[in-house]
């Protein structure tokens, strides 16, 4: 497992999609999965720390996690499959762990809230890293 944070948020000039940009606190490597409007504005917001009259959807998530005497520990990026990212939601509450399956975008916009940890397993960066420029490691293309 590698440690990550959010390093950005982008959008693609062509299409409008939104990419969140994931760096490897080991190396100088990242990690860019494409997100939908909605999330990429939620982690954005996170980011910024932006204040909101109203919580949003992860916010009100949040709130009923720690009510309900839980907390997020960790997310993890644990796979790639047909150009879908998954990950995994880890809560802890009284001595009891519970892994919930989640996409990445919505697992990354709790744990900004939350502030918990952000994982991807090795694989994944493997698969999908990039270098500084938009290398890949092992093939040496662009991104």
């Amino acid at each position: 497992m590698i440690e990550a944070k959010v390093d950005s948020i982008r959008v693609s000039l062509v299409t409008q999609q939104r990419v969140v940009i994931l760096k490897d606190l080991t190396m100088e490597r990242y990690l860019p999965i494409w997100i939908g409007h909605c999330e990429a504005d939620a982690i954005a917001f996170a980011i910024q720390e932006v204040p909101i009259s109203r919580p949003l959807t992860h916010d009100l998530l949040c709130t009923i996690i720690s009510e309900l005497g839980a907390r997020v520990t960790h997310v993890l990026i644990n796979d790639l499959r047909d150009d879908t990212y998954f990950a995994t939601l880890y809560l802890s509450s009284g001595g009891s762990a519970l892994e919930l399956d989640a996409r990445p975008s919505d697992a990354i916009a709790l744990a900004l809230r939350a502030n918990a940890p952000v994982f991807a397993e090795d694989r994944v960066f493997d698969k999908a890293g990039v270098l500084p420029g938009g290398a890949r490691p092992e093939s040496g293309s662009r991104i």
